[in-house]
């Protein structure tokens, strides 16, 4: 009996089965390696910040942030193209070689781009070096993630999971093994590239094994047909990109590179956050999309669910993060980051925007608005530049992270907007359902 439970218990998380199941499976495997991954890389970096000091980390973390303004050109937005094309016809799967030979091209194409652009970002050699190591990195992984969109279409994420944790690992291990023995910025660099290594190694291996023999073809009819489609998606990473990246940019520009040190070590904690709302609203997200077209009443009570779910976590994570900095921050790192707090209390409060601004995101995508929220995207990452450009000169640190809390609460109000004009749902409709229940059960109980 045992060992049928055991069997059974396998089967059900690793094949699959029905539509539901299926869901289930994959959500678990990726639920598992997001947080795995996210909970060991920045465990990681709190010892680097601690090992090699705020300066050494902030160069580190500079030429890490100048190289993913890079990322989108990488991909284009292909891979997600590929699991779309794949996942609805399985045929197209032939394609596969020939978007591979494509990768290869932009790879080497966002690579050069990479280092002549590094000759005009830095004066500083070792920085420069720093950045075109983390930029092979860079598209080593650009390479994993385009096998992981092959697994994603044929709905086998577990494959995509044990790659994500085991290029965590290997990137903890060896990163700790750097810093307890050849404390350096460049011995991180590297851990990241042997990292990224293994991880392709592994990640080829299982596609021989388990689908296919690894080939390349050269097909430049496939390369315009994916391009075609990809490039809407290739705009929005790219202002996604340019959004989470430019504040750090523009400092290590400016010759702050202490700063960015002590930016990113509040930034790090404060973004950890992030991940709750993320798996909050990809849950509610098939939910959304599924009564879009049945229901606009249940739409409205899903979404208000959600809405109210965001409101009880973010509050007091605002409260608790503004409150708790100063012990947190000397617990995590020591006396020499005490800039890092106030920072971080301001992150914080973008980081509880951003749990109200993100039932929006989902929903606009939800009911076909992805277009109006491209362009609020767009607009909030000019504003975010603006915002740097004036800021960061007259209060470093303190201004990138304002810049940042601005224009979370513009991305918001445009969201709302947009939402209340061109969707079924009425955000003004909302009411706490979660807070009436508790109410009456302590009604109840004190009767």
């Amino acid at each position: 009996m045992k060992i049928k439970n055991f069997a059974e218990i396998k089967s059900f998380l690793f094949d699959n089965k029905t539509v539901k199941q299926t869901i289930f499976k994959n959500t678990f495997w990726l639920a598992v390696a997001e947080v795995l991954s996210k909970l060991l890389k920045l465990v990681l970096l709190i010892y680097v910040a601690r090992i090699l000091g705020a300066t050494e980390y902030g160069k580190f973390t500079f030429a890490f942030a100048f190289v993913y303004l890079f990322a989108i050109l990488a991909d284009l937005g292909i891979g997600e193209v590929a699991v779309r094309e794949f996942a609805r016809d399985g045929k197209k799967e032939k394609d596969f070689p020939s978007i591979f030979s494509l990768k290869i091209l932009l790879n080497l194409g966002t690579l050069i781009l990479i280092f002549v652009s590094s000759f005009f970002i830095t004066s500083n050699p070792e920085i420069r070096k720093l950045i075109w190591i983390l930029a092979i990195y860079l598209l080593m992984d650009s390479f994993n993630y385009l096998i992981c969109c092959f697994f994603r279409a044929r709905q086998q994420m577990q494959y995509e999971a044990f790659a994500r944790i085991f290029q965590a690992l290997t990137l903890t291990a060896t990163g700790f093994f750097v810093l307890f023995n050849f404390p350096s910025v460049w011995g991180m660099s590297y851990s990241y590239l042997f990292a990224a290594a293994s991880a392709l190694i592994f990640l080829l291996l299982v596609f021989t094994l388990k689908f296919r023999l690894f080939r390349i073809e050269w097909n430049k009819i496939v390369w315009q047909r994916y391009l075609a489609m990809s490039w809407p998606l290739a705009l929005i990473g790219g202002l996604t990109m340019i959004y989470n990246q430019i504040d750090s940019v523009m400092m290590g520009y400016w010759n702050q590179i202490t700063e960015i040190g002590w930016y990113n070590a509040s930034y790090g904690i404060a973004g950890a956050f992030l991940v709750v709302s993320s798996f909050v609203s990809t849950s509610f997200y098939p939910a959304q999309s599924k009564y879009f077209k049945e229901s606009k009443e249940i739409l409205q009570k899903i979404w208000n669910y959600q809405m109210e779910i965001m409101i009880f976590l973010s509050v007091p994570l605002i409260v608790g993060g503004i409150l708790l900095a100063p012990k947190l921050i000397g617990f995590i790192y020591d006396s020499s980051f005490s800039p890092a707090v106030l920072a971080f209390q301001i992150l914080i409060v973008m980081t509880g925007i951003s749990y109200l601004q993100t039932p929006f995101n989902r929903l606009l995508i939800a009911t076909n608005q992805q277009k109006k929220l491209f362009w609020a995207v767009f607009s909030g990452t000019i504003i975010n530049i603006i915002l740097n450009i004036i800021l960061i000169p007259r209060f470093s640190l303190y201004g990138a992270a304002l810049a940042t809390v601005f224009t979370w609460l513009v991305l918001l109000l445009l969201c709302l907007y947009i939402t209340y004009r061109y969707t079924p749902v009425n955000p003004f409709r909302f009411k706490f359902i979660i807070l009436k229940t508790i109410w009456q059960k302590i009604k109840k109980l004190s009767l």
